[in-house]
This record gives structure tokens, sequence and C-alpha cells, in this order.
């Protein structure tokens, strides 16, 4: 006799399912936390009370204003409080939050506020001058919001009212709207655009809540912890963290700008235990205790991805005394999605090699359901040698719904069933990957596969570089030969043949570049190297 599990009475019901979000995040800690910190920004500190407060004011003056379920309220903000309350307030007034990149021209910004027809913008004083031109190349154009900063460097009001004006037409007792689908949006991020116009990636409430439980776990974090806020809260929402700290309860440093010893001096103040960054906040810090002569106090987690870490930088972080986890991810999986997970017995390696294994891109997070490094045709695995390369490729709760009005780019971002990263992996013995490339970046010479991210490693390893980034440049005989483009941590103090003639003792022949360029290295915000722009210089220079 079979088990009759769909009688009607082992159905769904209020008192058995509810679909996930992670704006509950927020009650529970106002509930369990009242007068623990939740923000600490310069001199100002809310507490988790007074946080839940205004982001049910938030939800309620932005209805009042006539935001509708499925409309977008974008921010154009650095990392400030304001930002924090709106990735509740926005969408429990049934919203989409679309938090825009900070460093975008103002075309790119008018482009991000069409395509994802913005009914309101909130822009920060410092970015006042972006949004006024931005504004003007609209059609129709937004409800406009000014977050008065004092703080902010310069600025002039823009808006049709202030942050705090908004805030004062709303009451904490209007109702808010709960998703009815885990599967309704709940953000808009966009794609770094390191080609072409950025891509819209629509965030569902069901990742967002699985992927901000993912983190703190991963990121050993609990109410206990002091968040730093140096990753852009633009980048996937924070990599969820905008939502991760309430599930436990933790604190918030907002900080406006990235400076090394701003940095410092708020671990230290603040006792700060937990921050996000890219590989170059390393370098950042790395750099800044190298001039000012600062150390840690005590241990600080930090989570780093965007691009592989090299190994030199991993353990100068480490021997200042940070705790790095290696992470990665991508837009279009709500953020982090995979992570070196540490065993403790890779504590007693060698430096060098202890290194080399943290650098690795490893295996996917708890929330994470499938990756794989597979044959992009076939869809085959490849075998688990260190040498076979393949794309790495996810499939599970972490995708995006999709790209906003590009229905071609998600059938083909989803192909085969998987989400299709475009980067380049091994697969080591033990499972772990190490992502060698971009599919568009490996460097095709002679018929031999040239990995940049291998190249960088090895100029990474020279004391004077700062930064690296290696690109294909076209040669007659060869096809690509790779060219360097480098960031000097004193500049004059290194001459080319001499950085050449140092790759040649740790590359193989055909490895090493024909070409040195010194000089500022463009990157997105995120930390993302714009080597399209290398490639298009490297062209404007008749090579």
């Amino acid at each position: 006799m079979t088990l009759n599990l769909d009688a009607p009475f082992l159905q769904r019901r209020d008192a058995n399912f509810r679909p996930l979000t992670p704006l509950n995040f927020l009650f529970r800690s106002a509930d369990v936390f009242p007068d623990r910190d939740a923000i600490v920004y310069g001199d100002r500190r809310v507490t988790w009370r007074d946080y839940a407060r205004r982001c049910l004011k938030l939800a309620s003056a932005l209805r009042r204003a006539g935001i509708e379920k499925g409309d977008v309220v974008a921010l154009l903000a650095p990392n400030i409080p304001a930002v924090l309350e709106a990735h509740f307030g926005v969408p429990l007034a049934g919203g989409i939050i679309n938090t825009i990149n900070i460093r975008l021209d103002a075309a790119a910004v008018a482009f991000i506020l069409e395509h994802g027809e913005a009914k309101v913008l909130l822009v920060d004083p410092q970015w006042s001058a972006i949004a006024r031109e931005a504004l003007a190349l609209l059609p129709s154009k937004p409800l406009v919001i000014d977050i008065e900063d004092d703080m902010a460097e310069d600025g002039e009001r823009i808006g049709d009212l202030t942050y705090e004006e908004l805030l004062a037409t709303g009451s904490e007792d209007d109702d808010v709207v709960w998703p009815q689908d885990e599967f309704e949006t709940i953000s808009l991020n966009y794609t770094s655009g390191t080609t072409g116009n950025p891509k819209g990636a629509l965030y569902h409430h069901r990742g967002a809540y699985l992927n901000a439980l993912g983190q703190v776990l991963h990121h050993k974090m609990d109410a206990d912890s002091v968040y730093l806020w140096t990753l852009p809260m633009f980048h996937c929402n924070g990599w969820c963290f905008t939502w991760a700290v309430a599930a436990v309860g933790a604190t918030h440093v907002c900080l406006r700008k990235m400076v090394a010893e701003q940095v410092f001096d708020l671990i230290e103040a603040t006792g700060v235990t937990h921050f996000c960054g890219a590989p170059t906040v390393l370098g950042m810090l790395v750099d800044g205790a190298e001039r000012s002569g600062k150390r840690l106090g005590a241990p600080v987690a930090v989570m780093t991805a965007g691009s592989a870490p090299p190994a030199p930088v991993l353990k100068a972080a480490e021997d200042l005394g940070f705790i790095v986890r290696h992470v990665y991810g991508t837009t279009e999986m709500h953020g982090v999605v995979s992570l070196c997970d540490w065993h403790r017995e890779w504590d007693g390696l060698p430096g060098a090699e202890r290194s080399r294994m943290m650098a690795r891109q490893g295996v996917r997070t708890v929330v994470t359901d499938e990756m794989m490094v597979a044959d992009p045709v076939t869809l085959a695995p490849v075998p688990r040698t260190g040498e076979a390369m393949g794309e790495v490729m996810f499939r599970g709760n972490m995708g995006m719904k999709g790209y906003l009005k590009n229905p071609s780019a998600t059938e083909a971002a989803f192909a085969g069933g998987w989400y299709r990263t475009g980067d380049l992996a091994v697969v080591h013995s033990n499972g772990y990957i190490d992502i060698k490339d971009r599919s568009k970046d490996i460097i095709i010479s002679g018929g031999e596969n040239i990995s940049s991210i291998e190249v960088e490693e090895v100029l990474y390893q020279h004391p004077a570089v700062a930064s690296a980034a290696v690109i294909a440049m076209k040669h007659d005989h060869w096809g690509e030969r790779p060219c360097a483009f480098v960031e000097l941590k004193v500049e004059g103090s290194l001459a080319a043949e001499e950085l050449l003639d140092f790759c040649r003792s740790r590359l193989a022949k055909f490895k090493v570049p024909d070409r040195v360029v010194f000089g500022p290295i463009e990157r997105t915000a995120t930390g993302k190297v714009q080597k399209f722009k290398l490639r298009d210089l490297i062209q404007d220079q008749g090579h």
C-alpha cells in the first residue's frame, strides 16, 4: 500500500508555507536586538528598532508617492545608511530596488534609468551633477529624491524633496507588500558593462534569501559581528550582505569611500570583524599598511572575489592579520556561488603553496545546488586532472530570473539548462575548480593556449608591481601574443626588460609577454579590469 501524501489535509497552507524572502530578517533583528547598533556611520548610530521603523516609513512613503508592485526605485549613492534602508523599504513597498554603479558616466546612468523604467531616483549630493546630466537625457523623468549627507564632499539639491522629507510623509503603521511568490523580483542589478551596454539581471526573493544565509554561514558571522562596507552595495546588492547582516543582527559600518588608512582606523574604532572586497582592495590595504605601519589588533575576516587574487597579495594580507576567504560568483547568480572552502590540514603547507591553494575558486557554496566545469558544446564534465579546461557552469536556486527586456541574452545564458559563466577553469583531483581565464581573454599563440591569469600571477610576484593585466595582442606570425599592462608601486622604479627577465625565469618561453606597458589600469567599480579598453588602446597604437 502506497502512502497518500497528496491528501487534501497535507497540502500547503498559511501555517506551514510562506514564500522565502529576506525581508523577514529585518523584523527578527528588531525584535531580538532592538537596542543594539544596526548601523554605524561617522558619529551616527541607528539601533535595529529604529532601522526597522525607518524602513517601514520608507515603504509607506513610496507607496503614497505612487510606487506600485513591480515599479523600479533606483539609487545613485555610495555605501550610506539610506541605501541599507532602501534594501528593505523598497521591496516592502512592492518595488524593485536598482542600485546604480556610482562610477558610471551620465550616459550609462541614463541608459539604466530608461531601460529599467525607474519611477523614483534617490541621489547622494556628491553625484548630483552626474544625475542632473543623466536626467536631462531622459524623455520621461522619475521622482528625484536628494539624500542629504554632511559627509558628502560637494553637490547640490536637484530633487523634488529630500530623503528625510520623503520619510516624513510615511507611517510605520501602514501595511507593507509581502511577496505572494518567492520567485517575484526583489532587485535589478546591471552587469559591469565591460563590453557594450550593461544587461539588467533580475533577482528573486528566494535567491536573495538563500544567498544571504549562505553568506553569513560561510563568512562565519553572528550577532556580535561588525561588518564594514568596503564592498559597493551596488554590486549584487553587496553580495547580498545588505540582507545577510540583518539575518544575524550584526552591525553595519558604512563607508563612503575606500581609503586604506580610514579602513584601519574604523577597524580599530568600531571593532570591525568582517568585510568583503576585490583583490584590489586587499592590495590597497597591504600597500597602506606598508606606508603607515598600521597593523591589526585582532584578526579580521575578509571575503574576496572579483578576479583571481594573486598569491603574493594573499600572503601579505594574511601576514597583516586578515583571515582571507576566497569566493567566486557572478551578477547573474545573486553574487557568490563558490568558495575555496578551507581544510585545516592545509594550514601546514609552505607559504607559497598555501597561497596558491587559497587562490582557487573552490567548490559550490551550501546554497548552490550544482556547479560543473564542462565542454561548452557537449556539456561533458572535464576530468579532474588540473589540466583539462572547460567552462564554469551553475544551476539551481541562485540563478537570476533573467535579463530585463532581453530574451535572447537570457536564453543564451541558460542554454542547455545551465548558467554559462564564460569563465574557463580546470578541476583539480579534490574537485576544487581553478579559473584560468575568461573565454574571450584566453590568448592563442601559435596554436598554444596562454592563460592571461597565469602570466598576471607571475607579474604580481615582482615586489615593484602593484597591479597587472595581460591581454592578447595581434601578431603577424603567431596570431596572438601576450601584452602586459603594469601599474608600479613607485613610478619609474622598474624597466620593462628587467620585468621581462623576471618573467623568463618563471614562465615557459612562449608565455612571456612581447610587450610591457606601464601606467594606470582602468577597472570597473567592482574591481574587474576593463580589458576591452586595453585592447582598444593597443589597437589605436597600431599593435
